[in-house]
């Protein structure tokens, strides 16, 4: 299964700013949180995405690292 683009699940463009991606992120974990989505296995799976996703780029190293070489770099790194 191959992931999806960070920016994508986000919602953001490559050039956001730290502060936009903070932002994106907590518009878009709270609209899949599984506390408002109780018993969807869908929303928390999304949800863990979204988290995944942020942990990223909110990195200033894994940022460089995904924008770099994508999914694969977080591999090596």
């Amino acid at each position: 299964m191959s992931k999806r683009d960070y920016y994508e699940t986000l919602g953001v463009g490559k050039s956001a700013t730290a502060d936009e991606i903070k932002k994106a992120y907590r518009k878009v974990a709270m609209q899949y949180h599984p506390d408002r989505n109780p018993g969807d296995k869908a929303a928390e799976e999304k949800f863990m995405e979204v988290a995944e996703a942020y942990e990223v780029l909110s990195d200033t190293d894994k940022k460089s690292q995904y924008d770099r070489y994508g999914h694969a770099g977080l591999v090596l790194g």
